[in-house]
């Protein structure tokens, strides 16, 4: 072989090599359901630490929309099938189109939710995903002094790279 076929075969090898590691470096990262891209490390690879921050940050991007408003983002953290259940309404949702429905009748511009991040759990559900527990402070802009608390309990499901919370229950709806 001349010195210039060599030297062209190694620029296509170098080329093709770095074009495979971008390729298996974007494989590591996936769009996540808010469109933000989050790592697409399987849970069961995940430190108890990297699976919290995970959920929290997942968490943070749903009620982030859930506040703005932004029901197509909402939506894209939920499956068509799901379970929502409400202590004074039961199972109140059981797809996505009915959960958005809800949420942009009942929630949209009278409601906020904050996260008491003191009282963040987040624990594997292995061959699942997460299972996420805490309270949450709701508030109704532009009067002040009307706040609650709820608990709830989301389960985060782990599938084809995407996190998804297919279960949700919100209970211990009272009052400040």
């Amino acid at each position: 072989m001349t010195t210039n076929r060599v030297t062209v075969i190694s620029a296509v090898l170098m080329l093709t090599i770095m074009a495979v590691g971008a390729q298996a470096q974007s494989a590591n990262k996936t769009a996540g359901p808010s469109g933000a891209t989050a790592e697409s490390k399987d849970p069961e690879h995940m430190s108890r630490e990297e699976l919290f921050h995970t959920i929290e940050k997942l968490d943070g991007e749903l009620f982030d929309a859930y506040n703005r408003c932004d029901l197509e983002k909402f939506a894209s953290f939920f499956p068509e099938q799901l379970e929502f259940y409400h202590d004074h309404d039961g199972l109140s949702a059981t797809t996505r189109e009915q959960l958005v429905a809800a949420i942009k009748q009942n929630i949209c511009g009278k409601v906020h939710r904050e996260l008491i991040k003191s009282s963040l759990e987040v624990d594997p559900m292995h061959h699942y995903g997460a299972l996420e527990l805490g309270t949450h402070r709701f508030t109704h802009p532009g009067i002040d002094n009307d706040s609650g608390e709820a608990k709830f309990v989301m389960l985060w499901k782990w599938e084809n790279g995407k996190w998804t919370v297919p279960r949700v229950i919100s209970y211990e709806h009272g009052g400040k």
